[in-house]
């Protein structure tokens, strides 16, 4: 594609999410960045959400796993209905009934001081190193299609980017990401679908009906998978699904940071309720996307690629025409947007409300906190994107995301024994159980098949994580116990 095309579509696209946020801004303080003063309609929060739920990464890995785990995907798509269910039902009435603004708050109303920070230090590193590295992935594809052939450093691109991203949201926050993510994911979902009828035509398919049937007849439209020993084992895969969707998702200050901009509860589920619908359509369309690229580039003689998140950039950059190519640059510039600057925001209120305490300050004051450390956590992700791009390892991004498996499963045992239990813990513990709970599960997953005669950890880490956690609170829960009756 020609850089300088590429450079108007990237232009056009900053210039209309900028308009956006003027728009947005007027008359906003701090409410607004936090809460977006709880005046959200729901059907923008919903349909917004599947452009934060989707990385840029899920826009280019998704259609070109597809080789290799064929529609497998599927399943943990399926354990996210029931994770949803759970968020709808368990999580977010009682989010509104305590009417929180970071969720992490209820860790001090429930535990106390040190349980509350613990669960959102956790949060932020979580999110901070997620956020950046898909960001570093999806600013490698701009690096190729754009900005390297205009002779831009990387670095320099990246600046320019988050410099970007911070100019639209760093006044309406919250209120001016529910407009911008709601126009994002227009583009995405537009991008996968017009990508789809557009293969299909190369394909010579002649309507709907012949195309769902090409793609399911495919070797690649397989769903379930039975063997207990098979990673991609229904159970494992669904179950996997569910408790990522409840703890990423329900326990994430950056989704539910939305949910939570909505006029009430009742409002705030119907919101779930199509977000869910509209998610496993939208997967289900990436998955037949993958099929689709696949069957293109056999029939063309076009040989498959070794890294499989290559292939879809290759064949929409390359193969398939400029319309193609510029539904791509648009779908997978929305996607990492559309998450980045929610992870941006989500990171400034949970640090603001969280260690800056900023709700019993004055609104100077608030503004003058909020500012700066949107600022700072600008900074950090351009740092973090820095030392990822000097390492340039495909096995620290997998590494960081393997992370995630460690990082969340505090936040999953705390909800869980705080929801479930009404003990006391001995707070100044807390932190400790946090800790060691992490480390026992990596040290159970590196020796899972010797341990297990041969069963190897995958999801699970994450369930076994927040397990651990949950029976480090039992016990300090115990000893606390002991204190009072002594």
């Amino acid at each position: 594609m020609n850089p300088y095309i590429a450079l108007a579509i990237l232009v056009a696209y900053f210039g209309m999410l900028i308009l956006v946020s003027v728009y947005t801004s007027k008359g906003a303080d701090t409410a607004t960045f936090f809460t977006a003063n709880r005046q959200s309609p729901w059907y923008l929060v919903a349909f917004g959400m599947i452009g934060t739920s989707l990385s840029g990464i899920t826009f280019v890995s998704v259609p070109g796993a597809v080789l290799n785990i064929q529609f497998s995907y599927f399943q943990v798509v399926l354990g996210y209905i029931l994770g949803y269910l759970v968020i709808g039902t368990v999580l977010m009435p009682l989010y509104y009934r305590l009417n929180l603004i970071s969720i992490y708050s209820y860790f001090d109303q429930r535990f106390g001081f040190w349980s509350y920070k613990s669960g959102s230090a956790f949060f932020l590193l979580s999110r901070t190193l997620g956020s950046a590295v898909r960001l570093y992935v999806a600013a490698g594809v701009l690096q190729i299609a754009l900005f390297g052939p205009l002779g831009v450093p990387f670095e320099v691109a990246v600046a320019i980017t988050i410099l970007l991203i911070w100019i639209y949201t760093f006044k309406g926050g919250i209120k001016t990401i529910i407009i911008t993510d709601t126009l994002q994911t227009t583009f995405l979902v537009t991008a996968v679908v017009l990508t789809i009828v557009l293969v299909a035509r190369e394909l010579n398919l002649s309507g709907f009906s012949e195309l769902v049937s090409t793609v399911s007849d495919s070797e690649y439209s397989k769903i379930f998978y039975w063997n207990a020993n098979d990673p991609k084992n229904f159970f494992k895969q669904f179950f996997g699904g569910a408790f990522i969707a409840i703890v990423m998702t329900g326990m994430d200050q950056d989704l539910m940071q939305k949910n939570l901009t909505c006029k009430n509860i009742g409002e705030a589920q119907k919101n779930m309720f199509w977000f869910t619908v509209v998610l496993v359509i939208v997967n289900l369309l990436f998955l037949s996307l993958g099929a689709l690229l696949y069957l293109y580039a056999a029939e063309k003689g076009i040989p498959f690629l070794e890294k499989t998140d290559d292939f879809y950039p290759m064949l929409a950059l390359n193969n398939l025409g400029l319309l193609v190519g510029i539904t791509f640059l648009l779908g997978i510039t929305a996607a990492t947007y559309a998450s980045s600057d929610s992870a941006l925001t989500a990171l400034t209120t949970a640090f603001c409300v969280d260690f800056m305490n900023v709700e019993g300050k004055p609104e100077s004051q608030r503004s003058r906190i909020k500012f700066w450390v949107h600022i700072g956590f600008s900074v950090l992700f351009y740092v973090v994107i820095l030392i990822f791009n000097q390492l340039n390892s495909k096995e620290v991004i997998t590494a960081v995301f393997d992370l995630a498996g460690y990082t969340y499963g505090p936040l999953l045992g705390l909800f869980s024994f705080g929801m479930l239990f009404k003990l006391p813990v001995r707070d100044r513990l807390v932190p400790i159980v946090c800790v060691v709970a992490p480390i026992l599960t990596y040290v159970i997953n590196e020796n899972s098949a010797a341990w297990l005669d041969g069963y190897k950890l995958g999801f699970e880490r994450l369930i076994l994580n927040g397990v651990l956690v949950f029976l480090g609170l039992w016990l300090v829960s115990l000893g606390k116990r002991e204190d009072k009756l002594g």
